[in-house]
């Protein structure tokens, strides 16, 4: 089933800029910048990418940077893994109550390793059901390593030609079509999104405290057209079509 989109208000900001919408927490990570498999990324990176995004990467050089992606592990990026133990299912009403509450009201952490004008590589720590909403990457490619834990991935891809037509509220929305819905543990592969392919509205849910490995090229930046735009989603038959 398609679903349809409306979108969000204008009043909320890049998903990267605008960090506290996430009340993400900015930390350096030293000891990440100075492992030598950060250090293979930044270099594939430098080589790999530009600021326009054009030309695009060739397969063989996606291959290689995932082939490295693949191989980095909590430790790699200074990370200590959470614990996995997860206690959902019991309520709230067993013992340690508090600290279950606690854990679960915890922010999303926000690490950032690099960034320039042809890409950024940062890092996004979740607690357990923790969610980064529906956004876009528009004209963007991502890498999304998860290091520990595990992520439900939701995905979508608009249908070309755009479908449009006016939604509740009269709000526009745009006909898109499912592309993943799985969940990721670790270790697994490194997953890509492209511009018009593999994902590039998508949203995250936490199933366990996880950890995942981000570098996005290029980056968000508003003046050249690549703003982070959130989205609702839709039963394509609450349209009634």
């Amino acid at each position: 089933m398609f679903p349809k989109f409306q979108k969000a208000s204008d009043k909320l900001q890049m998903l990267l800029q605008n960090r506290a919408n996430f009340s993400a927490f900015r930390s350096q990570t030293s000891m990440a910048r100075k492992s030598s498999k950060v250090q293979a990324l930044y270099e594939l990176c430098q080589n790999m990418f530009t600021p326009s995004g054009s030309p695009p990467p060739s397969s063989a050089a996606i291959n290689k940077l995932c082939s490295v992606l693949d191989t980095m592990s909590p430790a790699d990026v200074g990370l200590k893994e959470e614990n996995l133990d997860d206690d959902r299912g019991h309520g709230f009403f067993g013992l340690e109550q508090l600290n279950r509450v606690a854990r679960w009201t915890q922010p999303i952490t926000y690490l950032d390793i690099y960034e320039c004008d042809s890409f950024t590589m940062c890092i996004f720590c979740f607690p357990t059901s923790s969610v980064i909403p529906l956004h876009d990457h528009p004209g963007m490619t991502v890498f999304s390593k998860v290091l520990y834990g595990s992520l439900h991935v939701r995905a979508y891809d608009w249908v070309e030609p755009a479908q449009e037509s006016k939604g509740p509220n009269y709000f526009p929305v745009r006909l898109a079509k499912l592309a993943v819905d799985k969940v990721l543990t670790a270790p697994c592969g490194t997953s890509v999104l492209y511009p018009r392919n593999g994902g590039n509205l998508h949203y995250f849910t936490a199933v366990t405290p996880c950890a995942v490995l981000d570098i996005l090229t290029p980056p968000y930046r508003e003046d050249a057209g690549r703003k982070c735009t959130y989205y609702r989603d839709y039963p394509y038959t609450a349209f009634g079509k």
